[in-house]
């Protein structure tokens, strides 16, 4: 008989199905036996009657916990399941018969759960948050590919760094030569968008940098779009309708796993236009006026922001902004907040200048509520090939490795911006959960490199 996914099973009631998947949990009762069976789109209980069959009762009996297994019954509707119906169990054949399953039902630690991530994602809230990335990934995709975008993907290999290499991972790529991993696509992204007018790159990025925050990881994924004849204004535009497609992607196709995840779904149907635009002088003047008094957030994670829970009396112009200082401006609208207009000497070397205040960059960061922090960063690119140069040997940068980025100012250079946004940090926010490990199926981070 042919295969039936659990999800099909509203439609099939009365019909004798097959199901091929895996033990999620058991429970015996008497003459019955009640097996909850899982193969990736849901989970359904298979019930066993010992009359109807004793080897049947037996066999079913003896599967342990993540048992790979094939089902076939009957399908019954039942209106105490969450999906509607259960399966009247006639045969059962026993793939594989799992014993000593090492995630039983009681509470484990996160260092265990995390050396056994490879078997965790079999978890109802685990399997939950990768779908919900799944979603704002393609989420993110169909944006871009429907906003007339092409997808240009930019190189992993690099062969110097955009900004110095203290955070960034070196390797031996041939002979003396040394290669860097990409933190950034966004200089390839600068050349495709001036081949193609929207171009965007989706891919691996990695960091260097020793942090052992909630908010980090040391591989993660960024998608970067990038567009000609634009500003850091169409930055705030472009990243606005992003975030919009993918909360309400989240929202009518997520619903069963935001459930699970026992999210506030109201929090993220309060995420509509127009997100506020805060210049970086009246954010300042915001973080200064606060409450000395007010409590400021904290994580129970052993891995939090180390700058979470320290109160901030008076915050200095030209310093970055740390979490509860995110967290202090996106909190008092509720929405996500843009941050516009950052001290130039924070911004990468490639920024634009206020030509009326030259301290200032024409950079972007959008900060999402609930404390998750900076969700898009980006703004518009410095366009003369002159102020390019000198920010090149101002930072101390190889001149000889950026001479293909400077063709792009002497042939042809217009106005253009972009910016990146963090798979991970984004799937955080709409599964709202505090740590970003738990969005990618196996993380990397400090001191962690398996499985």
């Amino acid at each position: 008989m042919a295969q039936t996914y659990i999800n099909e099973l509203k439609g099939r009631i009365g019909e004798t199905v097959t199901l091929k998947g895996w033990l999620y949990n058991k429970r015996s009762s008497g003459k019955l036996v009640f097996l909850q069976l899982r193969d990736g789109t849901g989970i359904v209980q298979c019930v066993v009657f010992r009359p109807n069959s004793e080897e049947l009762f037996e066999a079913a009996n003896s599967i342990g916990q993540e048992s790979s297994i094939i089902v076939t019954g009957t399908v019954k509707e039942d209106t105490r399941s969450t999906i509607g119906v259960e399966i009247d169990v006639t045969s059962l054949e026993i793939v594989q018969n799992s014993h000593d399953y090492p995630i039983t039902p009681k509470e484990h630690g996160t260092e265990f759960l995390m050396d056994n991530r490879h078997l965790w994602i079999r978890s109802k809230k685990q399997h939950a948050v990768l779908k919900v990335r799944h979603t704002v990934i393609k989420a993110t995709r169909d944006f871009f590919d429907d906003n007339g975008f092409t997808l240009a993907d930019t190189p992993i290999f690099t062969p110097a760094a955009c900004e110095g290499t203290t955070t960034l991972f070196e390797v031996d790529y041939f002979g003396d030569d040394k290669a860097y991993l990409t933190q950034s696509g966004q200089l390839y992204n600068e050349a495709t968008a001036a081949a193609f007018g929207k171009s965007y790159a989706f891919g691996p990025t990695f960091r260097a940098e020793k942090s052992k925050t909630r908010r980090h990881l040391t591989e993660f994924w960024m998608v970067e779009p990038e567009v000609a004849y634009a500003g850091y204004e169409d930055m705030m535009d472009l990243g606005e309708g992003l975030i919009l497609a993918i909360v309400e992607r989240v929202l009518e196709d997520r619903q069963e796993e935001l459930k699970v995840l026992e999210r506030d779904i109201a929090k993220l149907e309060a995420i509509t236009p127009p997100f506020p635009r805060l210049h970086y002088d009246d954010a300042v003047k915001m973080l200064n006026e606060r409450n000395a008094d007010a409590p400021v957030r904290s994580s129970s994670d052993g891995n939090a922001d180390a700058d979470e829970g320290v109160r901030v009396p008076h915050f200095e112009w030209g310093g970055d902004f740390g979490a509860p200082d995110e967290t202090y401006l996106s909190n008092r609208h509720g929405k996500p907040v843009f941050v516009h207009h950052f001290p130039t000497a924070i911004k990468g070397f490639y920024f634009e200048v206020d030509k009326d205040r030259p301290e200032t960059a024409l950079g972007i960061d959008l900060l999402a509520p609930e404390g998750y922090g900076e969700i898009i960063g980006g703004g518009e690119r410095a366009a003369s090939l002159e102020y390019l140069e000198a920010q090149i040997e101002s930072h101390g940068l190889p001149r000889e490795s950026f001479e293909w980025y400077l063709d792009l100012r002497r042939y042809g250079s217009v106005p253009h911006a972009g910016f990146g946004m963090g798979i991970e940090r984004c799937t955080a926010w709409m599964a709202g959960i505090e740590h970003v490990r738990e969005t990618i199926p196996f993380p990397r981070m400090l001191y962690r490199l398996k499985p």
